[in-house]
Parts: C-alpha cells; sequence; structure tokens
C-alpha cells in the first residue's frame, strides 16, 4: 500500500482492484469513521470491531462491551468453523439503545420504517441496525449473513436463515459456537403436530419469495440446522454445500449424503420426532 500514490488507490478502488488487506487496513477504517462522524448523530459512539464498525447511542462502556463481547466473539467463532472471507466491504453495525432511537434513526440510514422490532440487515446499506433493548440474539443472527454473502453467494434463502437463525440463542461448547433451542420450536412443534409442514426437499427447493412467504420456513430451517449440529453433521454439510452448489442449488442431494438419508419419507419422519422431543425452557 506505501507504494502507491493516492492517484493510484483511488484507480484501484474504481477499477476494484484492491486487496482484502486493503479494504480491511487502519487506513481504509480511519477513511470511513472520518466519512461517518461527518453524518453522525450527537451521543453515539464508535468502536472499530474488524470487519465492522460498531455505533452506538448507550454509554461508550456499554458500545464497548457489544463490540469487544458478542461481536468479536461471534466473528471469531463463525470465521473459525465456516468463513474464509470477510464481508466484501466495511459494515456498520448501528446499536440503538431503545425502541424510540431504533425507530427514529432507521429511516435516516436506509431510507424506511423496520419491519421487525428487534433488528435486520441491509446489504444495499452495508449496515446491520438493531434495537439492542431486545438483546443480542438477533445480532448474532444478522452478522452471519454478511459473511454467508461474501463466502456463500449461492446459499438459497433457507440455508441463510437457517444457519443465521441457528444462532440466535446460541453458547460456547469447545471453542465453537453452539445453537440451542430457541422461541421457534414452540410453532415448529405445533406445525408438525398439525401436520402442516412441508417435506424436507420441499422446503429446501423454496425460491426466496416461497421461503420469506412461508410460516414456518424459518423455524423448519433453523432445526434442519440444529439437527445437523447435533449429529455433528453441520460443518460438513455447509463446506460441502458450497463446493457442490452449483450441481446441487438447493442442497438436498447433499443433505442425503451428509446424513446418509435413504428414504426421504423416512427421514422427514425421525426428523419430526425428534423435533418433538426437543425441550425450550
Amino acid at each position: 500500500m506505501a507504494k502507491w500514490s493516492v492517484f493510484g488507490f483511488i484507480f484501484l478502488c474504481l477499477t476494484g482492484f484492491v486487496t482484502a488487506e486493503e479494504k480491511f487496513s487502519d487506513k481504509a477504517f480511519e477513511k470511513h469513521i472520518q466519512k461517518l462522524k461527518k453524518e453522525l448523530p450527537a451521543g453515539f459512539h464508535v468502536v472499530i470491531q474488524k470487519p465492522f464498525v460498531v455505533i452506538g447511542n448507550d454509554s461508550a462502556d456499554e458500545v464497548e462491551r457489544w463490540a469487544g463481547g458478542t461481536v468479536k466473539w461471534t466473528v471469531d467463532r463463525v470465521k473459525k468453523q465456516y468463513f474464509k472471507k470477510n464481508p466484501e466491504k466495511i459494515i456498520d453495525i448501528w446499536l440503538f439503545k431503545d425502541k424510540t432511537s431504533y425507530e427514529r434513526h432507521c429511516p435516516k440510514i436506509v431510507g424506511y420504517k423496520p419491519s421487525t422490532p428487534f433488528g435486520f440487515y441491509s446489504s444495499t446499506h452495508d449496515a446491520i441496525l438493531m434495537n439492542i433493548s431486545t438483546g443480542g440474539g438477533t445480532l448474532v443472527h444478522e452478522i452471519v449473513h454478511p459473511f454467508i454473502e461474501s463466502n456463500f453467494p449461492d446459499c438459497p434463502s433457507w440455508f441463510n436463515e437457517g444457519l443465521a437463525s441457528l444462532y440466535e440463542q446460541c453458547g460456547d461448547k469447545n471453542g465453537k459456537i453452539w445453537g440451542r433451542t430457541n422461541w421457534r420450536l414452540r410453532g415448529l412443534q405445533l406445525a408438525i403436530q398439525s401436520d402442516r409442514l412441508p417435506p424436507m426437499k420441499e422446503m429446501c427447493s423454496t425460491t426466496t419469495r416461497e421461503f420469506y412467504d412461508s410460516t414456518n420456513g424459518y423455524a423448519q430451517a433453523r432445526y434442519l440446522c440444529y439437527y445437523l449440529q447435533e449429529k455433528d453433521l453441520l460443518n460438513d454439510f455447509y463446506h460441502d454445500f458450497c463446493k457442490n452448489v452449483k450441481r446441487d442449488p438447493t442442497g438436498f442431494l447433499t443433505l442425503k449424503r451428509i446424513a446418509k438419508i435413504n428414504d426421504e419419507k423416512k427421514f422427514d419422519r425421525d426428523w419430526q420426532a425428534y423435533c418433538l422431543k426437543l425441550r425450550f425452557r
């Protein structure tokens, strides 16, 4: 980087020939924050936690705690287990201390009111926006999305949301991020009991629109990932799916191979029986 003139660096940026190291260099973050501070509302604190910038309107100590705790903790583990590459750009994580500030500032940043009370990731605006008073589960969920975007661009919505949702409720297990049962379990179990859940092959084959329009898509995808995790198959599934996505865009053939599924209907029955035995307290 030191060998390039300012004009040379600008040329590289414009033509796209900027290395990952240059994108996330100290100089790149310094420039990003200088621009950010020109537009930053009063009362916000900024913390660099690569590859993110964490911005919050709680106390400076509290913003530091989220950045050095939840954000760093999550990034360290998901990169170790899944992702070789950082997100394509520096992403701002906005942590609003309450519902009022979340709803007031979101339209100023992304141009529209939030459709969720918890938080969301906007790829268009390179930003994660959170009502952090609702807890850190959604923050962990949303951190996964920009990593999938850069490491697995052909990932279908069901697995993108399934993996992210798995870590809404999580902890550490032998240095790994580990999903636990959560609030989505109750809806899933009710759908199983009333025979309203589609076969796994059908769920994996949903389009983006079909998945987001479905009633139980998130829960079904999450607990398929949970099942694979508990069987120590999730990492293998992710890496094999990435390699084979052109031949297997839905992931179902990879699932069959990794989980050794010979009878699809029997697998659905066994997985549903497994889910009905789970408990969330």
